[in-house]
């Protein structure tokens, strides 16, 4: 469910614009006026993740009505940068990012797709700058050694 938004009068804002920027810093708030359409208040930050999340919303649409080919195959041509992965890891990311997409339609949480799709952009390039993950080394079973002693 999308959270509630608060709502105060226009003059509240300006009794005390402290507090009602205080609210706005934590989610948008609506702000009502009596000769005019309210107004939204929000940080640009939270403007900026909404414009990505239509932006993101666009190309999901645009992948989605294209039955050509497998999703994954679409996906990776409208993401170029998912070409670095492997063809598994291809087909996490999709179902990833389709998830994370869902969640933040359904939830008004812009953050919760553009995280998902930072997380695998990132991946990628790590992948495509020659990274692997780490696997360490086992040093066999540990053992319990003494404290060490003050000189």
């Amino acid at each position: 469910m999308v959270k509630s938004l608060t709502t105060v009068q226009s003059s509240e804002l300006n009794r005390n614009s402290v507090k009602v920027f205080a609210a706005a810093e934590v989610a948008p708030v609506i702000v009502t006026r009596r000769d005019g359409e309210s107004f939204v208040l929000m940080t640009e930050r939270e403007s900026l993740a909404r414009q990505q999340l239509f932006e993101l919303a666009a190309q999901l649409i645009a992948v989605t009505t294209d039955d050509a080919r497998t999703l994954v195959e679409r996906m990776t041509d409208h993401f170029p940068w998912m070409y670095a992965l492997s063809e598994a890891e291809r087909v996490k990311c999709a179902d990833d990012l389709i998830r994370a997409a869902r969640a933040s339609f359904a939830t008004g949480e812009a953050h919760l797709v553009i995280v998902e799709l930072s997380a695998w952009r990132e991946t990628a390039s790590a992948i495509a700058e020659g990274l692997t993950p780490f696997v360490g080394e086992s040093y066999g079973t540990p053992r319990l050694v003494k404290r060490p002693t003050e000189v």
